[in-house]
């Protein structure tokens, strides 16, 4: 059974930098794409970054956010940095087969249960 499970989510202030993780189990993780997407209240889920055969941003956080991963832990790593309000979302991680339309939902088999970042002052 595939389990994809994220942590690091949490409360911080604008300009702040957080890292997420997303620890996964029960698939051949080397082989898949490892997307990031979010979802604030009221909108839809956007995709953030992806690291297939090379690393993905959306504009919106290119340059601030980093993705990684670690294919001998098992996990994968967005790194944020100077975080805005408009940041404040639910972070997903997700997997796919590597190939897949990066940065569309639908790419993608698998996902955790979501972390919570809150960027306030």
């Amino acid at each position: 059974q595939v389990q994809l499970v994220e942590s690091g989510g949490g409360l911080v202030q604008p300009g702040d930098s957080l890292r997420l993780s997303c620890a996964a189990s029960g698939l051949t993780f080397g082989t898949h794409i490892m997307g990031w997407f979010r979802q604030a209240p009221g909108k839809e889920r956007e995709f953030v970054a992806a690291f297939g055969w090379t690393t993905y941003y959306a504009d919106s956080v290119n340059g601030r956010f980093t993705v990684s991963r670690d294919n001998a832990k098992n996990t994968a790593y967005l790194q944020m940095a100077s975080l805005k309000p408009e940041d404040t979302a639910v972070y997903y991680c997700a997997a796919g087969r590597r190939g897949v339309i990066y940065f569309l939902s639908a790419s993608y088999n698998y996902w955790g249960q979501g972390t919570q970042v809150t960027v306030s002052s």
